[in-house]
């Protein structure tokens, strides 16, 4: 028989281990945005309005050509409800000077949005388009939320100079 084996001398000196990580605590912000993620070369973002205009016309070709027949089997697909399809569907009710108008607002550098989908909603309320564009020219008139926006400079269409 093979006497035991003796405790190794390591086992009884006590070791110190030092051990050197990296992490990073995230912001507060939303989850996904970074800041070196935007491209530098980038004057500005589009307005968020903007996006929701353009996704309004989307989901309108998409129930015009029948790849989508209902604004719920819409919500069931962008993982949204009824109520928000039905908020950005509204944007078709503006006047087609508007609606243009909209799609191109100058760039955000940096702040909020001047103008919000919320915004619109009482010019989307009216029926009339004369109604709707002396909303929207009072709507321009409005103190920016930023100043890095400058209402001014929003592009005016023919019918709009009233």
């Amino acid at each position: 028989m093979n006497p035991a084996p003796a405790k190794s001398d390591r086992a009884s000196e006590a070791q110190a281990i030092t051990t050197t990580a990296r992490f990073v605590v995230a912001g507060r912000g939303r989850p996904g945005r970074d800041a070196a993620a935007v491209p530098t070369g980038m004057p500005g973002r589009v307005p968020r309005v903007a996006r929701l205009m353009a996704l309004a016309i989307r989901f309108d070709t998409l129930i015009q050509t029948g790849a989508i027949s209902t604004q719920t089997e819409l919500a069931a697909a962008g993982h949204v409800t009824r109520a928000r399809v039905t908020q950005i569907m509204n944007l078709l009710y503006l006047a087609p000077d508007i609606q243009e108008t909209v799609l191109h607002l100058p760039l955000v550098a940096n702040g909020r949005d001047p103008i919000t989908e919320h915004d619109l909603r009482e010019v989307t309320s009216r029926v009339e388009w004369k109604a709707q564009r002396q909303l929207w020219q009072s709507l321009l008139g409005k103190p920016c939320r930023t100043s890095a926006v400058d209402l001014t400079e929003v592009p005016q269409g023919p019918g709009l100079r009233h």
